[in-house]
């Protein structure tokens, strides 16, 4: 497929009567969602990294065609520098592998103290990590990697190596309401969104507001943006996320898959040739063919 997307975690229960039908067991989380959505970040590995019994079922609920685009742990990306944790990624990767197809590109997201000036030791991190097979990616967070020449340096590393670019869109939740609940909820970056694409593949992770009319001048800029890259042969991984995601007072609220969702619809719209959300076909199954 060309483009993928969903949401950055699928196990939440305040998702059951919207995604999942109502009375739905934690357990069934992930099958149901991977049957809604065509792929997931899977923030999960970013704090915990699960064993090898629990990959190979992660495997078994999903589709063939579902892709994890996992998150490096943080014990690995946010100790300082990356080259001693080598063989502790290597590992990781290794025991991604059950996943088999379903391994989407694994990515680093680097702190806000990792800066350019570590260019060689990422560089290093990234070369041993690439000669896995597995296609990887890279959010970085310090301010000084948006500027010249860093942002240049950064991305003729990046595309030497052939990996991807995670561009992460906060804006939305910066924009608009001033809600006590949300302003308490902006702890993503307010970093500059770059359209880089430096692989054949890239990864947008969308924080999207909970009030869905704050997110639509944004999210019709990505509609733009993907519709180029599409066509132009690059796949796409689009993550939506939302910091809040229980009732506020002050704003009628929308959950992050119907966030997703509404973004599917946007794409289809503009008749950008995504393949169909299977979210959408479970709510409207084709017609059975009468057998007289």
């Amino acid at each position: 497929m060309n483009f993928f997307i969903g949401c950055a975690i699928w196990a939440y229960k305040g998702w059951v009567g919207e995604l999942f039908p109502q009375g739905t067991r934690q357990s069934d989380f992930l099958q149901l969602y991977s049957r809604r959505f065509t792929t997931v970040e899977g923030n999960t590995t970013f704090y915990a990294v699960p064993n090898q019994e629990t990959v190979t079922r992660w495997a078994t609920q999903t589709p063939q065609d579902f892709e994890f685009c996992l998150k490096l742990p943080r014990d690995i990306t946010h100790n300082g520098r990356l080259q001693p944790y080598i063989p502790d990624a290597l590992k990781f990767l290794e025991g991604m592998r059950p996943l088999g197809k379903r391994l989407g590109p694994v990515f680093a997201q680097l702190p806000p103290a990792y800066a350019p000036t570590l260019i060689d030791d990422l560089g290093a991190f990234l070369e041993a990590l690439q000669q896995t097979g597995v296609r990887l990616a890279l959010e970085v967070r310090h301010q000084d990697w948006f500027t010249e020449p860093f942002a240049g340096e950064l991305t003729t590393l990046l595309k030497s190596l052939g990996v991807g670019r995670v561009l992460l869109d906060s804006r939305p939740i910066y924009t608009g309401d001033d809600d006590p609940q949300i302003q308490s909820e902006r702890r993503k970056p307010k970093v500059p969104v770059q359209f880089s694409v430096t692989a054949p593949f890239s990864l947008i992770r969308f924080i999207s507001h909970p009030n869905l009319p704050v997110n639509q001048p944004f999210m019709e800029e990505w509609v733009t943006q993907i519709t180029q890259w599409l066509q132009q042969g690059t796949q796409i991984y689009f993550f939506v996320h939302c910091p809040v995601e229980e009732r506020l007072p002050s704003v009628e609220l929308r959950l992050t898959p119907t966030t997703a969702r509404h973004f599917q619809k946007l794409l289809e719209q503009s008749g950008v040739a995504v393949p169909p959300l299977p979210w959408n076909i479970l709510d409207n199954p084709p017609n059975q063919l009468s057998l007289w």
